[in-house]
């Protein structure tokens, strides 16, 4: 998993759990609480200062001048929405707001939202971001491969966040994000579906397998040379040699005579 693009600021918190254990296909936008940037919002004591009781966490926080600051490697699950579940198939977003209702953001942060959200859908070839706006619903809705779903943290604490003023504006959020997905995909051109594919390649090439026993097997067998990129996309040309090798494997197991 990479993280954004859009990020001006890094300072990672020790309060998480690595790696994630669940595949990403939930947003959650939350309010900070507070008109910080970026850098005030990941340099905030209960990120910095380690606490496996009380600590939290994101992945990113939005500045109130459209800073990104990430917090929480994407590969890595953030404490934030009261919810281990959640928060291991979300990835977690602070907003820089007021601290009394609504919890109102400023233009320059929901602007930087409305870009970090659509990366993030990109990156992980997502065409929708859906808000349903029910809790039941939501938790209990299956999304299709190429969808991402909002949640909020109040759904799983007595809690306010996002505030009125997000939470208001999440049906708009997911309309805005689907719409400049779309328009990117009408638009594509040649080169970047080539840039999205070598992207998407590293990001499988780098992943571990799943099987390893049976991967360990396939080297010592001389299917595979060293067992390397175990989960990237294969071409015809490996996938010849690899058969060829395994066939000549096979005639010399005496149990295959």
């Amino acid at each position: 998993m990479s993280n954004s693009p859009l990020v001006t600021y890094t300072r990672i918190s020790p309060n998480r759990s690595s790696p994630r254990t669940r595949t990403v296909d939930r947003m959650t936008i939350h309010c900070y609480v507070g008109q910080v940037t970026a850098e005030q919002g990941c340099s905030g004591s209960r990120f910095v200062n380690y606490d496996p009781v009380g600590g939290a966490s994101c992945n990113y926080v939005v500045g109130r001048d459209g800073s990104i600051g990430l917090c929480v490697p994407e590969s890595d699950r953030a404490w934030c929405s009261s919810s281990p579940s959640n928060d291991s198939r979300a990835i977690t977003i602070e907003t820089a707001s007021d601290t009394t209702h609504p919890y109102a953001v400023t233009k320059e942060a929901y602007k930087a939202l409305l870009d970090l959200c659509t990366d993030i859908c990109r990156r992980y070839g997502k065409q929708r971001l859906v808000w349903l706006g029910d809790k039941d619903k939501t938790l209990a809705y299956q999304p299709a491969k190429d969808e991402m779903v909002l949640t909020v943290h109040r759904w799983f604490a007595a809690k306010a966040c996002p505030g009125q003023y997000l939470l208001d504006r999440q049906g708009a959020i997911a309309e805005e994000v689907t719409r400049r997905l779309q328009e990117e995909i009408d638009t594509m051109t040649y080169e970047q579906w080539k840039e999205y594919m070598a992207r998407y390649q590293k990001e499988l090439a780098a992943q571990n397998a799943t099987m390893p026993d049976l991967v360990a097997d396939a080297v010592a067998l001389g299917i595979s040379a060293d067992g390397a990129r175990p989960r990237d996309l294969m071409t015809r040309e490996e996938g010849m040699v690899m058969a060829t090798a395994a066939v000549r494997a096979a005639k010399k197991d005496p149990r295959m005579k």
